[in-house]
């Protein structure tokens, strides 16, 4: 693959797009692995290591959630739903289990949303496998339909064995997967979100506050789950809203529930405080120019579909870089509106952003003078790119 670029329009894009290195995190983390995005747009605001494959311990309960928020919103199950609680749910994840639990009565029935409840706030373990074999006849059926949503959601890392996060051979996620998940459970399940958000659950007699520590820091957080597994350490995935701006940020790796609730704190609150969202081009403005193989003219105006909005770091401006990259020289005829490249946009290391750009415009095939020329030009320089 060939990666041209092209300097783009005056002030503020010039600066954009100069070359300045990208080679400084413009935070730092205790997480091992830590990953963050912007709610509205998706834009990457921080990653550290964040591909790397890790055990989700409970955070693998979003994935859970997911299936069965589908299962509701298409029809096939629904809040009133009663599931039966086995003695493989009761042993597994109920009070015998010593892990966490809504602790539901063996052989009693309980109602879809009271199962929710319990597995958002209280991360149940036993809430989560009534509903799996509810649902799907068994738990291992069930973990085969959360590996199967994650392909379609486009998490092709996430792979999961159970519906509970539980240790076990093979279950694996990264932080970037369950953040995008998160991002997803959000933006696609406003009905079923304040789940998440819920102070306490009572069942069986027995009230527990949401295992979430977020939620009581103050910070304006309302959502998601925190894990712990030997392997990985101790994990959360939060989101704070704050002034119209919400953040998703998932991390794992830290030492201890403490500290992972302080660097959770930081990261999120860094994260809603410290960018200024900007638009750099308009709408239909021309955002840079490709060269053109063979054609009319020897290069092709560019332009997104709508304006271009970037998150600019408040107080390291010069730490934000962009590229305009595509496989190139583009070989004529070119369609106006054709896909030709992309806009890639930094923040330190840190690839924030991409956004597609087509053509603006339509150019021709050359004549054959033109079109010999181009060929010489490709003949004396592609061999550099």
């Amino acid at each position: 693959m060939q990666l041209r670029l092209f300097p783009p329009l005056a002030g503020l894009c010039l600066l954009l797009l100069s070359l300045i290195p990208a080679n400084a995190q413009l935070f730092e983390t205790k997480a091992a692995q830590a990953f963050m995005i912007d709610a509205d747009t998706g834009t990457v605001l921080f990653a550290k290591d964040a591909d790397k494959p890790i055990p989700p311990a409970s955070m693998a309960k979003l994935m859970t959630m997911e299936v069965v928020f589908n299962a509701i919103k298409s029809g096939r199950t629904t809040l009133d739903d009663t599931f039966v609680v086995s003695e493989n749910a009761w042993r597994t994840g109920g009070a015998p289990s010593g892990t966490s639990t809504m602790f539901a009565k063996l052989k009693s029935a309980v109602r879809v949303e009271d199962l929710i409840q319990g597995v958002t706030v209280q991360a149940a373990n036993d809430g989560c496998i009534v509903l799996a074999e509810g649902m799907a006849g068994s738990e291992a059926n069930f973990a085969a339909q959360m590996t199967e949503r994650a392909r379609q959601l486009g998490l092709p890392k996430s792979t999961f064995v159970n519906s509970t996060g539980l240790p076990a051979d093979g279950q694996q996620t990264t932080v970037r997967e369950l953040a995008q998940l998160a991002l997803h459970l959000w933006r696609d399940y406003p009905d079923f979100y304040h789940y998440y958000g819920q102070a306490d659950f009572t069942w069986n007699k027995i009230t527990q506050r949401n295992r979430n520590p977020l939620l009581a820091m103050g910070i304006e957080a309302d959502g998601f789950v925190a894990g712990t597994s030997e392997a990985a350490g101790f994990g959360i995935v939060g989101t704070v809203s704050h002034n119209g701006t919400r953040v998703i940020a998932a991390m794992s790796g830290l030492a201890s529930d403490r500290e992972r609730s302080e660097e959770a704190r930081k990261l999120l609150d860094w994260g809603v405080r410290s960018f200024q969202k900007t638009e750099i081009f308009a709408k239909d403005e021309v955002v840079g120019e490709a060269q053109v193989f063979g054609g009319a003219k020897s290069g092709v105006a560019l332009k997104a579909k709508g304006p271009i909005d970037i998150f600019l770091p408040i107080a390291n401006r010069d730490k934000l870089t962009a590229k305009i990259v595509y496989d190139g020289p583009v070989s004529a005829p070119v369609e106006e509106g054709q896909p030709v490249g992309k806009l890639r946009v930094w923040i330190g290391d840190t690839l924030s952003q991409e956004t597609p750009l087509f053509a603006a415009e339509t150019v021709g095939v050359g004549t054959l003078p033109q079109r010999a020329l181009d060929a010489a030009k490709e003949l004396a320089v592609g061999w550099l790119r």
